[in-house]
């Protein structure tokens, strides 16, 4: 209803524009006398102060503070892929399989050489007490007890040699069985069954998707401002505000790479994943300053202008005004010259001013 009153008073008003123009005979002291254009209804808002952030926006992306890079421990082919991209896994899930067939059979070889030391050994063990009991019976020489007991020794050496290379062989066999580290979720698989890989081989990541962070650097001309608990606003890629958070670690150190200084700031969102490029706000100050609505702001090549209302003589006339605009705060624009506080602007029918028109101001 609003937006039809308004179009009806817009037409009145051009209407009493085109019948003013269509009188050329009418003098001066006639239109001084009412009979000019009509003043058109106007509705205002009175400017006001209101916190206004101060505040830069970088692309952020968000990362687990618990994620793995997974690269096999031993070569091979790879002969099964039992994950997908995005999968959620449990902790130990079997995840890909590296061909194990020589390491089973190196295995075996190794279990095979530990029983025979264990004969041996078992065999030196017996012979050795038998040889003790013989010396104390006097049948025997110290020198014989002596070899026995040595090759008891050695005998035993090499068993418990045989056991540890069977143990190690078994523990290599394991790593052909990629396991997942830690539930989480599955990132990006580079390879395929039967690639040969390598403990260089990027097989996959997975990060816990919980514990999030925003990763933000902040250009080194801001190092002296920027410190913990300095608001952020988190928002997509259309602006949308999706969580407030502060930061609460900057590092050190300026990376050499991107000439800035890391920042982190924790974000819970349910709507954010682990390497998802976010918009972050980092708020560095707040004070108040004019505002204006959005409706009250229009553009002519490029420049914003806004109309106040201008009371001369208790007739009311649209002023065009130049300003410069800042960051929006809600529905309103941040003003940072052009208006001051109490200004009253228009906020309807502005497609329909001119500079010096005759309003008639609502509210």
């Amino acid at each position: 209803m609003e937006s039809k009153s308004t179009v009806v008073l817009a037409t009145l008003f051009m209407a009493s524009l085109l019948t003013a123009c269509g009188k050329p005979a009418q003098s001066a002291s006639a239109a001084a006398q009412g009979g000019g254009p009509q003043a058109l209804p106007v509705q205002t808002e009175v400017v006001t102060l209101q916190p206004v952030p101060r505040m830069d926006e970088y692309v952020s992306t968000i990362k687990s503070r618990r994620s793995a890079t997974i690269n096999p421990r031993v070569s091979g082919n790879l002969v099964s892929i039992s994950v997908r991209s995005g999968d959620h896994v449990k902790t130990g899930q079997v995840m890909m399989v590296i061909d194990p067939v020589q390491q089973e059979a190196t295995v075996q070889s190794l279990k095979a050489t530990e029983q025979q030391k264990l004969a041996v050994y078992q065999y030196n063990q017996v012979e050795v007490e038998r040889q003790r009991k013989l010396f104390q019976e006097g049948v025997t020489s110290r020198d014989a007890l002596d070899q026995a007991e040595q090759a008891y020794r050695n005998s035993k050496a090499d068993y418990e040699a045989a056991v540890n290379s069977r143990q190690a062989g078994e523990k290599e066999l394991g790593f052909y069985t990629i396991r997942a580290p830690f539930d989480g979720v599955v990132g990006d698989i580079p390879v395929h069954v039967g690639d040969y890989v390598s403990s260089s081989t990027l097989l996959t990541t997975v990060d816990e998707n919980r514990d999030l962070e925003a990763y933000i650097y902040i250009p080194t001309e801001r190092a002296h401002e920027v410190h913990t608990g300095l608001p952020v606003v988190i928002a997509d890629n259309s602006g949308r505000e999706i969580e407030r958070t502060a930061i609460d670690f900057v590092s050190p150190q300026v990376d050499d790479q991107l000439q800035g200084i890391l920042a982190k700031a924790p974000v819970h969102s349910p709507q954010l994943r682990t390497e998802q490029l976010v918009k972050a706000r980092v708020i560095w100050s707040t004070a108040p300053a004019p505002v204006v609505p959005v409706l009250a702001v229009t553009r002519i090549g490029g420049q914003a202008f806004v109309y106040v209302v201008a009371d001369q003589g208790g007739k009311y006339f649209a002023r065009q005004r130049a300003v410069k605009l800042g960051d929006t705060v809600g529905n309103s624009y941040a003003v940072e010259g052009g208006l001051d506080q109490g200004d009253k602007v228009i906020i309807s029918g502005t497609q329909f001013l001119v500079d010096g028109a005759p309003v008639q101001p609502l509210g």
